[in-house]
């Protein structure tokens, strides 16, 4: 593990590692929209989903 940090914390692969944080990021607020999303179909509250996009 040591080694792990040591390689990804080198100045050259912390682009890399600022992406990977990035994306984990934007994939769990995707997921928070997309259940959102489904629990307002759920209930049939489609118009819904458009006003919250919108904000």
């Amino acid at each position: 593990m040591s080694n792990f940090l040591h390689i990804l914390t080198r100045p050259d692969n912390l682009p890399v590692a600022a992406m990977a944080v990035a994306l984990v990021f934007l994939l769990v607020v995707w997921l928070k929209q997309a259940i959102a999303h489904d629990r307002l179909i759920d209930e049939d509250r489609e118009e819904d989903i458009i006003r919250r996009m919108r904000r």
